[in-house]
């Protein structure tokens, strides 16, 4: 274990063994850390915080705070952080509420840019990029391998799909289905199948052509989404990245983006 010696460290802090604390970071009574953990400097981690082996945590970030959420009354709600994650500049990450189930959780493999912003009760996956002050609010869900682009702001309760990627400054107020691009300042939008970034985690020609096949009879066919949705469950019943998607919108209660005509998406 190395610690800084302008480092402070509370006695009741868990620490494993070979973690780096680094100048003037502050760790508080009910932190845990695993093992390969470095603080590099100035890093400030309070609350009933859990932090896994192998994380990177940058100057200033700040993890383990009381959530923005006037309800809250200091009880012990947590922040869970996996292995193998990377936290730049300024990162913030706010504890969980009661109301929220009382957890803000990242996964594993994670890379959070600097000035990302995740509030109280979000459940981020595995394997994420978030660029420089991409924003959460509460109780959002990201899936696995999902890339959220510099400068997006994302609605609570949303909840974007595995293998979504939403392009810069865009504003994300509906559910995003899995495997998607959505974009756009005012409202974001969809933007056809993310095609660049299924080749990428090695998904076959195959795959894609299904789900782009999928998509068009899901929101562009004219039909009302339930009835779109039928047709798609009965003509892709055996193609598991469909039931995906299917499955996700199921279980939409904001509402999913609106996908873009066919003309603005060629456009892209």
């Amino acid at each position: 274990m190395e610690i800084h010696p302008t480092a402070v460290i509370h006695p009741g802090a868990e620490l494993a063994q070979d973690v780096v604390i680094g100048p003037f970071s502050v760790v508080g009574e009910h932190v845990k850390i695993g093992r390969g953990t470095r603080l590099v400097s100035h890093v400030y981690v309070e609350g009933w915080t859990e932090i896994g082996e192998r994380c990177q945590l940058y100057p200033y970030a700040s993890i383990g705070t009381p959530p923005q959420h006037l309800q809250y009354k200091g009880e012990p709600t947590r922040v869970i952080i996996g292995h193998d994650n990377i936290l730049r500049e300024y990162v913030t990450v706010n504890r969980g509420t009661v109301p929220g189930g009382g957890v803000t959780t990242i996964g594993h493999h994670n890379f959070l840019m600097a000035y990302v912003h995740v509030a109280h009760d979000c459940y981020l996956g595995n394997h994420l990029i978030m660029a420089n002050a991409a924003t959460l609010a509460g109780h959002i869900t990201i899936g696995d391998h999902a890339i959220i682009g510099g400068l997006v702001g994302i609605h609570q309760y949303v909840r974007v799909g595995t293998y979504v990627m939403i392009g810069g400054c865009s504003a994300v107020g509906r559910d995003v289905p899995p495997f998607m691009r959505a974009a756009g300042g005012y409202r974001a939008q969809l933007y056809g199948v993310n095609s660049i970034g299924l080749k990428r985690q090695g998904f076959s020609n195959e795959r894609i052509a299904v789900l782009k096949r999928a998509y068009e009879m899901l929101f562009r066919s004219g039909h009302r989404m339930a009835e779109a949705i039928k047709r798609a469950r009965d003509e892709f019943r055996d193609h598991a990245d469909v039931m995906e998607l299917i499955a996700f919108l199921d279980g939409s209660k904001r509402g999913i983006c609106r996908s873009v005509g066919k003309e603005l998406e060629d456009e892209e």
